[in-house]
């Protein structure tokens, strides 16, 4: 009774045994093993490192259901606003603002292919003729002493210094004022502020970095001239620049939020708008929600057994298909001779 079952169970077995004596082994079927054994390895620590990070991205899903800040990532391309024009701001709904940032924000020069300029020193001869920079209390920088540059009235304080043109537009900027002239301004002159907007006319701006914002509703917004606020309103000043009208068209490399994890979807990312009218403006409206697939460890054990089955199938084939080939090559190679 028990070896009627064991036969029984025998007749079941599909997989059924050849003896070694009738085995066949060439020089190609070790080669494609070879190469199979090779593919099947780098396809499972492949698949071994997405389930990885699948699990490790638990842990750096940002929680947007708190409060405290988040990172956001930018990196957007404007093939024909110079970085001499364009401003990054952030402010939101709790009054917080941000005009101007700079902080981890950087900037690469374009040309008009979309190549990254060199930053190059600025030739002597574009530079004005002055000989002291202009102190404060009128005078000229004499020998030994210590410079304080005027604000042009936008002084906060007494003592109040203004060294350079940035500063000078920032004084201008806390107080609401407009820079209509830099050319007045000791500061601006003597730096070629105006010869350096007139040199990257024309050029192109790549801005990327990092800005830390508030987890509430807010906005962050690129524009040319520098921003302030004038009777409640965000104004940017452009009249420095000598134009009515600028081109934003733009190419969004990157907008993501919080920590870069593997597997994550930024909907914005290569975004890109070509502005064909004379004046233009883009919004862009998004809700920060993280929603986190995690793979099972029976969905990576189905995973693996299907890159193993797939490529010893496959590997099966090519190598019937080389053993016969060469079966009919050499019985044709016999009939000739």
């Amino acid at each position: 009774m028990a070896l009627q079952m064991i036969q029984k169970l025998k007749s079941l077995d599909a997989y059924p045994k050849i003896n070694e004596d009738f085995y066949s082994r060439t020089l190609s079927g070790g080669i494609i093993t070879i190469i199979s054994a090779t593919f099947m390895v780098l396809l499972f620590f492949s698949e071994l490192k997405l389930y990885l990070a699948a699990q490790v991205a638990n842990d750096l899903v940002v929680d947007t259901e708190r409060g405290g800040t988040i990172q956001i990532n930018l990196d957007v391309t404007f093939p024909a606003l110079a970085c001499s024009v364009v401003s990054l701001d952030a402010m939101d709904i709790s009054g917080e603002a941000h005009l101007d940032v700079k902080h981890n924000i950087f900037k690469k020069r374009l040309d008009v292919n979309g190549k990254v300029i060199e930053p190059a020193r600025q030739e002597s001869i574009n530079q004005p003729k002055l000989d002291k920079p202009l102190q404060k209390h009128g005078g000229r920088l004499e020998h030994n002493e210590t410079y304080c540059g005027s604000c042009f009235g936008a002084e906060t304080e007494e003592d109040h210094c203004c060294n350079n043109c940035e500063e000078v537009r920032e004084a201008y900027r806390k107080k609401g004022w407009a820079l209509n002239n830099p050319d007045l301004i000791d500061q601006c002159k003597r730096e070629g502020f105006l010869q350096k907007i007139k040199d990257e006319d024309g050029e192109g701006c790549n801005v990327y970095g990092t800005l830390e914002a508030n987890k509430v509703a807010g906005n962050f917004h690129f524009a040319p001239g520098k921003s302030f606020q004038q009777a409640n309103m965000h104004v940017h000043d452009l009249m420095a620049f000598g134009k009515d009208s600028f081109n934003v068209s733009h190419k969004i490399n990157e907008i993501s939020f919080g920590v870069r994890y593997p597997g994550a979807v930024n909907p914005l990312d290569k975004l890109e708008r070509i502005q064909t009218t004379t004046h233009g403006m883009y919004q862009y409206f998004i809700k920060v929600k993280f929603t986190e697939k995690r793979m099972s460890f029976f969905h990576f054990l189905t995973n693996v057994c299907a890159i193993v089955g797939g490529v010893f199938s496959v590997s099966g084939i090519i190598d019937a298909f080389v053993y016969h080939g060469q079966k009919q090559i050499k019985k044709r190679l016999g009939k000739d001779t």
